[in-house]
């Protein structure tokens, strides 16, 4: 039997950080080889980051990762790593992986298969690679194969599928699986979203046993580039099981596992497919000596599963973590109003606070933010909300934004903004010689409000040179309900890629956890911007949050015409009601991209978000859907 350890790392990195890249990728392999571990998959483009943006197109960017590649082969003697970087071939670039080999430069796999779905925009900056060709590509005098190759180290041989690769239905696992390979390695970066760890789990276990290979799978790690987070999955498999799996969210620079192999096992069970083929094609051969090792697997105890609650909790906690460090800010300022979003906000950067304290522990969470030169960290300094009342505020709301930030030991200020409110109000009454009032002027009332708040949290903001954040979900978002320079004021906005109906759950599920949070939950949701006697509630504004989902994803996510929408729902909604919705919906969502266009951005939690710059794009002025809303009505109205 021949045994081969082999790991995988995941690595928090950052676009065009080169140095802090170049020291994570080697501190991995210094790991790896004290590990023992004889061949290594870091994840994909991970010497310039992955989200380099139109700078994958810089003439700068390129030699920067080929220098930095160099550096790091110098560093890789005595074991074989695969790391990723863009790469220049014949005047285009493409997404490449290196394979090192002993210290040298064995050749590069081009990617084939890019994705262009969602956030994903590869093909703007990256050439598809032909299937099946491959090629030479002269750097510094030095001449290497490229293309579409695999690997005979030593006599073992290693492919790979990168990423986007192994979830189509042409996967490269299928050929080389007929050219006999053992290993298929996948460096990957892919982002972060609700149950996705189980969809990759299943696609590593699969192609571990349908090519009859050793998988290892390997991801980013954190908030890379300000939208996107990854939860450091990685994977290694062999026979259809999983012998090594990394824990998630690690607020740490890397995760590593590893896991023994036995490759004569996945021969034999390649020899009796009907897959098997003793043709060799663009296979790259490397001297390379495998140390003599015994079986060295172990019973693997796996992370536990998280539920959806969890998952966010974490993920948004480690974005905002990594938010915080890489763009050198000194603290969140939250502008909490006592209500569902702003208290979710502050809940969450305490949850920050509490899961990195709780792996790092207290030194290694000040090492990590160490631009904050404090002599201690704690969530008081890092966390500064601010209410701000005016006639329209209760005791309600006010109690509730008291309690909380006061259970979660964060800096509690308390402004009454009111006089700033009416003298705005009488002075463009007085300029307009005009009353304002409420039976004519309601929502430039409500938005003042709104927009007065902003001056004052964004001082606060910058004289403690924090970052702050904005309040908004992702129901506002759809429809506009949010005050332009008011609560979207921010240069964060966390919650703007989930739903409120959600949100709300999910705070009633933190409760537990938070009992301060009683206060907030059992209230209507309200922008509290009318006076009392007007009971306002978002709901009565809107549609009732878990109906506004339901269209949004029909709309939106699912492309469904109003009147496919209302074919869909008319059995759970009383059907004149759901006509009004749904006209309401589209009415807003057409009405109001310019303010989605003008949101701070956002993190991406699942796979139906509405950022227009890197998701769902629709045109700022457009015929609203008038066509189609008269043809529902005509249709269904009695």
């Amino acid at each position: 039997m021949k045994y081969i350890k082999v790991g995988a790392t995941a690595l928090n990195q950052t676009p065009l950080d080169w140095l802090s890249n170049k020291n994570n990728i080697l501190a991995a392999i210094d790991t790896a080889r004290i590990d023992n571990t004889s061949i290594l998959c870091l994840p994909e483009l991970c010497i310039s980051g992955y989200g380099c943006e139109d700078a994958f197109l810089a003439p700068g960017t390129l030699t920067q990762s080929l220098n930095i590649l160099h550096d790091i082969a110098k560093y890789s003697t005595n074991i074989i790593v695969a790391v990723g970087l863009p790469l220049l071939y014949q005047n285009r670039v493409y997404n490449t992986v290196c394979l090192l080999v002993d210290g040298k430069i064995a050749g590069f796999v081009a990617k084939r298969f890019l994705p262009n779905d969602g956030i994903h925009y590869e093909s703007r900056w990256f050439h598809n690679w032909a299937i099946g060709v491959d090629a030479d590509i002269e750097i510094n005098g030095h001449m290497y194969p490229i293309g579409d190759i695999h690997f005979n180290c030593g006599g073992v041989r290693i492919g790979f599928e990168i990423c986007e690769e192994a979830w189509v239905a042409n996967r490269p696992g299928i050929k080389l699986a007929e050219q006999g390979v053992d290993i298929i390695l996948n460096p990957s970066a892919s982002h972060f979203a609700f149950d996705k760890h189980r969809v990759r789990e299943r696609f590593v276990l699969e192609g571990s046993r349908s090519f009859s290979v050793s998988y290892i799978y390997t991801n980013l790690l954190g908030n890379e580039a300000g939208r996107v987070i990854y939860d450091g999955d990685a994977m290694i498999a062999s026979n259809n099981k999983i012998l090594a799996s990394s824990s998630r969210f690690s607020f740490d620079n890397y995760q590593s596992i590893s896991a023994c192999i036995d490759v004569d096992l996945t021969r034999m069970a390649q020899a009796r497919t009907s897959v098997w083929s003793n043709k060799i094609d663009n296979c790259i051969n490397i001297a390379f000596e495998y140390p003599v090792i015994s079986p060295c697997q172990k019973i693997i105890t796996a992370p536990p599963e998280l539920s959806k609650e969890e998952e966010f909790s974490h993920a948004v906690s480690l974005g905002l973590f990594d938010y915080l460090r890489k763009s050198r800010a000194q603290g969140f300022v939250v502008s909490l109003s006592g209500g569902a979003d702003s208290s979710a906000i502050v809940c969450l950067v305490y949850l920050m606070v509490k899961f990195a304290v709780a792996e790092l522990g207290i030194k290694g969470f000040r090492e990590k933010l160490n631009h904050i030169n404090l002599p201690t960290i704690t969530i008081t300094d890092l966390l500064t909300c601010v209410y701000q009342a005016t006639e329209n505020s209760s005791e309600t709301t006010q109690n509730a934004a008291n309690t909380l930030a006061t259970s979660l030991g964060a800096d509690y200020l308390n402004l009454n903004i009111n006089n700033i409110y009416i003298e705005y109000v009488e002075l463009i009454s007085e300029a307009l010689n005009k009353k304002l009032s409420w039976e004519t002027d309601d929502l430039a009332l409500q938005n003042i409000q709104a927009r007065v708040r902003s001056p004052s949290v964004w001082l606060i903001a910058n004289i403690r040179n924090a970052l702050l954040l904005a309040t908004s979900n992702r129901s506002e978002v759809a429809l506009g309900y949010a005050t332009m320079d008011g609560d979207t004021s921010g240069g964060l906005s966390p919650l703007a890629g989930i739903d409120k109906d959600f949100l709300r759950h999910w705070l009633r599920w933190l409760e537990k956890s938070i009992p301060a949070l009683k206060l907030v939950n059992q209230q209507s949701p309200t922008a509290e911007l009318r006076p009392a006697a007007m009971t306002q509630t978002d709901e009565a504004d809107l549609m009732p949050y878990a109906v506004l989902n339901r269209i949004e994803q029909a709309a939106i996510r699912d492309r469904q015409t109003p009147s496919e929408i209302f074919c869909l729902l008319k059995e759970e909604y009383e059907e004149q009601q759901l006509i009004t919705w749904i006209e309401r919906f589209f009415t807003l969502w057409s009405r109001n991209q310019w303010k989605r266009e003008r949101f701070a951005p956002s993190f991406h939690l699942d796979e139906q978000n509405l950022d227009p710059k890197t998701w769902c794009r629709f045109p700022i002025l457009s015929g609203g859907y008038k066509k189609e809303l008269e043809e529902m009505k005509d249709r269904f109205m009695k």
